[in-house]
C-alpha cells in the first residue's frame, strides 16, 4: 500500500501526545518524514522520540518531499500556515479551530482550492466507534424524529503562563471554542444543520482573557432543540462529557465518548413500533430494556489519518474536510455574537 509522506508543523502539543504517535505512525498508509515546531530544543527531542527530520523552518519543510501537513499550532497561526503549505503544493489537514474568524477559514479554502490540494479538518472525535453507530442508527430512523440534543466536554484548565488558549487573539475564544467546538460538530453530524443560536460567556472561575464557561442552545433547521456545555473550570473527574440524543422512538446516551480516548459507554432505549405511542396519563416510566452500543473499539487519531490519506491516494474530498471547519467557525462566531449581543442570533442572517 502506498504511504503518505507527512510532515508536522506544531510538532509540540496535541502533535507529540495524540497525532503523531496514535495517528501517522501507525497508519497503514502514512509515513512521517518531518517536523517543526518554534522551539528548536523541543522539536529536535520530538524528531529522535519519533524517528523523523527536525526541520530549520516551516519554508524547510514545505521544500522536502512530504506530501501532506499536520498542523497542530495555535488557530493563530493556521491562516499563513495553510495557505504556505497550499502555495508548496501540500495537502493540509488542520487542527481545529481552522481559523480566528470565518473570513479567515474562506481565505484558507480558497488557497487550498486554487493550488488544488486537499484540506481537512482534525474532528476526530466524528470517527470514534460508538459515535458512528448511534449515527448509523440515527439514519437508519431508529431514533424516530429529532427532537432534543446535548453534548458536554468540560475539564480542569487553570492559569498557566504562556498557554495559549487563555489568550484570544492566539486562539479565537475559550472553552467554547475550543471543546464546544467539537460539541457542536457532532450534533450537527446527528440532527443537522443549526438555524439559531443562544450563548452565554462567563470567567466564572479562571482570570485568564479567554472565557472558562460557555453554555450554547441550538435550533436546528429541522425543529429539533440542543445544548452544548463546555467549562475549563470543571475538575476532570468531576465531567462526564454527555452525549444525549432524544427523538420520538427513544433516546441514546452516552458518558465518556466526547474526548481523547476510544472507550466511553452508550446506552440505547429505542422502539421499534411503527407509530408514535398514545398518550399515558399516569406518565408510568417502564425502565424497558436498554441496548448496549459496544463496537470495536477505534483509534480517532489514527482513524482521521488514515482516512485523509486514503483521499489524497483516491483523489476525493476526505470525509474530514474542509467544509466542516468553515461550518463550525460560522456557528461559533453566530455563538459568540449572540453572547456578545445577549440575544438569540440566526445563523446566515
Amino acid at each position: 500500500m502506498r504511504k503518505i509522506k507527512w510532515g508536522v508543523i506544531g510538532s509540540g502539543g496535541i502533535a507529540r501526545r495524540r497525532t503523531i504517535p496514535e495517528g501517522i505512525l501507525p497508519a497503514s498508509n502514512a509515513r512521517l518524514t518531518s517536523v517543526y515546531g518554534p522551539t528548536a530544543a523541543t522539536n529536535a527531542e520530538v524528531a529522535r522520540e519519533f524517528g523523523a527530520e527536525p526541520a530549520r523552518s516551516i519554508e524547510a519543510l514545505l521544500e522536502s518531499d512530504v506530501e501532506a501537513v499536520y498542523i497542530g499550532s495555535p488557530p493563530g497561526k493556521h491562516l499563513e500556515q495553510v495557505q504556505a503549505c497550499a502555495r508548496a503544493g501540500k495537502h493540509v489537514l488542520c487542527e481545529k479551530p481552522l481559523g480566528i474568524t470565518v473570513s479567515e477559514v474562506s481565505a484558507m479554502i480558497r488557497a487550498c482550492r486554487s493550488a488544488g490540494v486537499r484540506f481537512g479538518t482534525a474532528f476526530m472525535m466524528r470517527f470514534h466507534a460508538r459515535h458512528r453507530e448511534a449515527l448509523r442508527l440515527i439514519q437508519e430512523g431508529r431514533l424516530g424524529q429529532p427532537v432534543f440534543a446535548r453534548a458536554q466536554l468540560s475539564c480542569w484548565y487553570p492559569p498557566i503562563p504562556g498557554a495559549w488558549r487563555q489568550q484570544p487573539a492566539e486562539s479565537g475564544g475559550g472553552s467554547l471554542i475550543d471543546m464546544g467546538g467539537h460539541c457542536i460538530d457532532l450534533l450537527e453530524m446527528y440532527f443537522g444543520k443549526i438555524k439559531a443560536v443562544s450563548c452565554l460567556i462567563n470567567r466564572t472561575v479562571h482570570a485568564y482573557a479567554s472565557e472558562d464557561a460557555a453554555v450554547a442552545t441550538l435550533l436546528f433547521e429541522n425543529g429539533a432543540m440542543g445544548v452544548v456545555d463546555s467549562f475549563f473550570c470543571i475538575p476532570d473527574d468531576a465531567s462526564r462529557n454527555v452525549l444525549e440524543l432524544y427523538g420520538t422512538h427513544g433516546s441514546i446516551i452516552a458518558s465518556g465518548t466526547i474526548g481523547q480516548e476510544a472507550d466511553g459507554e452508550m446506552i440505547a432505549r429505542l422502539d421499534d413500533l411503527p407509530d408514535l405511542p398514545g398518550y399515558d396519563s399516569l406518565q408510568e416510566r417502564k425502565p424497558g430494556i436498554p441496548i448496549p452500543i459496544n463496537p470495536a473499539p477505534v483509534n480517532t487519531y489514527l482513524a482521521e489519518i488514515e482516512e485523509f490519506s486514503r483521499a489524497i491516494i483516491e483523489d476525493r474530498d476526505p470525509v474530514n474536510n474542509a467544509a466542516l471547519g468553515l461550518r463550525s467557525q460560522e456557528v461559533l462566531s453566530a455563538c459568540y455574537e449572540s453572547a456578545h449581543l445577549r440575544r438569540q442570533v440566526t445563523l446566515g442572517a
